[in-house]
């Protein structure tokens, strides 16, 4: 049988060489490291996996591509990812998190440099879906560590550092790879932005493990699914990722070619928009999950749905709205309200399942979640769009984020029921030992 979800208030937590006693919960400098190096792995996780994208009409240019060739390399390094995430996260669990992190961070590094190498369309495509496998074993083993050097009570917040650097990281990505392949060809983008990966590969491997792990043990995938909180997890990340990708995807043609901006313009905005109001939604999201875990053990995982069924409306009202200032503050506030899941999710898969299989259990949340959302929202929104208009698309798009956000709700119901079924198991120790 699964372990059972410890109490919001356990403190569980043990670092390995730290001077943090298990009931302490007290921070000291060697987990910040920790948390400061992988949540720079981030970022330039993601410098690299949007560098790519401003770099397509030089790609054009010099290989005569069309556009569903650009699209199969953003497919490739999606599928890549998506079905690396689960075997990769299982051999982080079972050997060293540190050692997997810092070799998935040196081959990304390796693949993205091996991008500006390429002398054909099936090269670039091998190349940027080797970048898929190292991204895959990085996610999960990074995730793991985070929470594995910081006390329960602060597991959304550190979580929600680390997912900063995909805002952060994403924009600077797009910006850096477009300014470098205009100056210095688009080889030289790959070039450059593979750099950092390697030297922090190697700070990687000086990292603390965090709380002992027996090589040993073994977290059995079938128990992942006898957790029903965790079950719906999967369904309820699918529809609100679904929701997020298509966004992502299709925000740039709705702002210019509905709302009026410049492709300029379109970039400044959504790009400032994502980082400031993406940025803020995470470290409000995480901060208000941790506060409300110290209350019940249902309060983390309750602040994901509130997050969705807020921006629904004013996603809504930025589609239907014809002033451009209320379109900038409307969608604002909905990417605010959109990015408060990104520390709870992932503090919360991290409560329901014990240590040991804590990457095993976000390896197989990104495959399910990335394989089938981002593979299927830009097909499904375009396929809607084509037959009707772009805005009448992206409701599609909202309407997944409701059952989102309503699957989350059970959640919340399946943890806070374990949360007292576990406390009547205590109760029942109690009075036998009286």
């Amino acid at each position: 049988m699964p372990e059972v979800l410890p109490a919001a208030g356990d403190r569980i937590f043990v670092t390995q060489g730290s001077p943090a006693s298990a009931g302490s919960g007290r921070v000291v400098g060697r987990q910040w490291r920790v948390l400061g190096v992988l949540a720079l792995i981030n970022l330039v996780n993601y410098v690299d996996r949007q560098a790519i994208f401003p770099l397509f009409p030089f790609l054009r240019h010099d290989f005569g591509l069309t556009h569903l060739q650009f699209g199969s390399l953003a497919t490739a390094f999606t599928v890549v990812l998506s079905v690396g995430s689960l075997p990769l996260g299982m051999l982080a669990d079972r050997t060293s998190r540190r050692r997997v992190v810092s070799a998935g961070v040196l081959f990304w590094s390796a693949a993205t440099f091996l991008s500006g190498l390429a002398t054909s369309f099936r090269s670039l495509l091998l190349a940027r879906s080797l970048v898929g496998v190292g991204e895959a074993a990085y996610a999960p083993a990074g995730a793991a560590m985070v929470t594995a050097n910081f006390p329960p009570e602060m597991r959304a917040r550190v979580q929600g550092v680390f997912d900063i650097g995909m805002f952060a990281g994403g924009a600077i990505g797009i910006a850096l790879g477009g300014i470098m392949a205009q100056y210095f060809g688009w080889r030289v983008a790959f070039f450059l932005v593979g750099v950092p990966g390697v030297l922090l590969a190697f700070a990687a491997l000086r990292l603390p493990e965090g709380i002992h792990q027996n090589s040993e043990q073994r977290f059995p995938l079938r128990d992942l699914v006898r957790v029903p909180a965790y079950v719906t997890m999967l369904l309820a990340g699918w529809f609100s990722s679904f929701a997020g990708y298509a966004y992502v995807v299709w925000g740039p043609e709705l702002v210019e070619e509905y709302k009026g901006f410049s492709a300029g313009q379109a970039g400044i905005v959504l790009g400032v928009t994502v980082i400031v109001c993406g940025g803020l939604g995470v470290a409000v999201g995480a901060t208000l999950s941790d506060w409300l875990a110290r209350r019940a053990s249902w309060g983390r995982a309750c602040t994901i749905p509130v997050g969705f069924l807020l921006a629904a409306p004013l996603i809504y009202g930025a589609l239907h709205t014809t002033q451009r200032a209320y379109f900038v503050v409307l969608f604002g506030l909905g990417a605010f309200f959109l990015s408060w899941y990104h520390g709870p999710v992932t503090a919360t898969i991290h409560d329901l399942i014990p240590e040991k299989g804590h990457a095993t259990a976000l390896g197989l949340y990104y495959l399910f979640v990335n394989l089938f959302s981002m593979a299927l929202a830009p097909v499904v929104i375009g396929d809607i769009a084509d037959h009707s208009n772009l805005i009448s698309a992206l409701h599609a798009a909202i309407v997944a984020q409701l059952i989102g956000g309503l699957l989350f709700i059970l959640v919340v119901l399946q943890v806070r029921q374990r949360g007292a079924r576990k406390d009547d198991e205590s109760d029942t120790c109690a009075g036998e030992l009286a």
